[in-house]
């Protein structure tokens, strides 16, 4: 299919030959350009409404992180979710993914817990990764008091959705059974290269193969190519016993074929995942409803059907 008219002209929105590449300047410069694309854009009428937004702090792995939980119109008790926002583990923020969250709270009709967790390269592996598992562990022990019933997932996008594979793996090991994990364009390999999506698209469409190497030369500088399943989850000894996955795949973007490849690796473990293409879209097409009528439908289609997973339908 051809990339969606409306991105496209996102895209071309986006193209400033005199801007810097976000892999040539600092992480500073670059969580300031994506907070500037992301919640800078948005106009009032363009917030996704839910029917309360609060701040609060859970724990994390070397103390307590900010949070922010979103709770949903109508009378509970609601499942709970945990969300892990993307950027690559260096950017992106409560803020940058506040849409995302209200988009799933709403759509899933699910209390969201957004999680703050530490950055890279002041915090480099395991840092974030470790957060993850801590918030969510804090969130399952007191699930009764943010949702009202024990029914708790988990989701993210891209870098997040790999956080939420990680931690979906990491409690089953622990005896915590999650109820399902909402895994949006998620990065579930470091072996990018292997995949023909990430040369198809790796320039052009937003996240390039550029700025991936410089998001994880920040995260995991010298344990990139490590087998370590808490950076790469598609390479776990064992991938049976896990929670229903939803993932969300975008036809141009460079995860494309991972994000797949984990969905068939869960199914071929015995586990149920269902695979939600996005064609004609690309990476960050989450936050870009607002813009593209096509990316609107998957975001309701699939949020909705995240929450159906969540109770066991």
């Amino acid at each position: 299919m051809a990339l969606d008219a409306h991105l496209a002209q996102v895209l071309q929105m986006m193209a400033n030959p005199a801007a810097k590449p976000m892999h040539e300047g600092s992480p500073e410069e670059g969580r300031a350009a994506y907070l500037a694309l992301t919640h800078g854009t948005r106009t009032p009428e363009q917030i996704a409404p839910v029917a309360s937004v609060a701040d609060a702090v859970v724990d994390g792995a070397a103390g307590p992180l900010k949070a922010r939980i979103y709770r949903p119109e109508g009378a509970g008790p609601f499942p709970t979710v945990v969300y892990f926002h993307g950027g690559g583990y260096v950017i992106g923020d409560l803020d940058t993914h506040d849409n995302m969250c209200r988009d799933v709270c709403r759509g899933a009709k699910a209390v969201v817990v957004a999680v703050d967790y530490r950055l890279a390269p002041e915090h480099p592996f395991p840092a974030g990764i470790e957060d993850a598992i801590a918030a969510a562990r804090w969130v399952v022990a007191h699930a009764r008091e943010l949702g009202g019933n024990d029914i708790v997932g988990v989701a993210g996008d891209s870098a997040g959705g790999n956080f939420s594979a990680v931690v979906s793996q990491q409690l089953r090991d622990a005896g915590i059974n999650l109820a399902a994990q909402f895994l949006i364009y998620p990065a579930v390999d470091h072996a990018a290269a292997e995949y023909p999506s990430a040369e198809q698209n790796g320039k052009g469409y937003f996240l390039e193969s550029d700025t991936m190497t410089w998001f994880y030369k920040h995260y995991a500088s010298g344990v990139a190519e490590t087998m370590d399943p808490r950076l790469a989850p598609i390479q776990a000894e064992n991938l049976a016993n896990l929670p229903p996955a939803l993932v969300v795949t975008a036809e141009f973007d460079p995860l494309r074929d991972q994000g797949a490849a984990y969905a068939e690796a869960l199914r071929a473990a015995g586990g149920k995942a269902e695979l939600i293409p996005g064609p004609g879209m690309i990476h960050g097409f989450f936050d870009m409803g607002r813009w593209s009528p096509v990316a609107q439908d998957i975001i309701e289609r699939s949020t909705r059907r995240f929450g159906e997973m969540l109770r066991g339908q």
